[in-house]
């Protein structure tokens, strides 16, 4: 199925540091990240959003930790397991498991994925 740019250009994706990782409780594939995303412009606030993905089956908390990601920033909030997820993480789905998305060099926080 093909979008056009207009479509793509809808999504707001971003580069994220995981600050803190855990496992959700009662769920043995989720994981719980809190995702720094920097300084808000128009704020001038800290913009930290928490972030559920289904990952912990190939990733374990203390290894995300300090990891630059790309990360839909503007998708619609959902409950999982009774935990909010305010984002989604973009990873690659292989045929044993996922791969994350790193940049080659560090990119400021909140950078817009163009």
């Amino acid at each position: 199925m093909s979008i056009n740019i207009e479509d793509f250009a809808k999504l707001d994706i971003r580069m994220g540091t995981i600050i803190a990782a855990e496992k959700v409780e009662n769920a043995d594939k989720l994981l719980k990240l809190q995702v720094d995303f920097g300084i808000d412009p128009e704020t001038d606030l800290p913009v930290v959003r928490q972030i559920v993905s289904g990952i912990a089956q190939w990733y374990t908390p203390e290894e995300l930790i300090g990891k630059q990601c790309p990360f839909i920033f503007n998708l619609e909030p959902r409950t999982f397991r009774g935990v909010e997820s305010q984002g989604m993480i973009l990873a690659v789905g292989l045929e044993d498991g996922v791969a994350l998305l790193h940049p080659d060099k560090e990119a400021p926080k909140g950078s817009k994925i163009r």
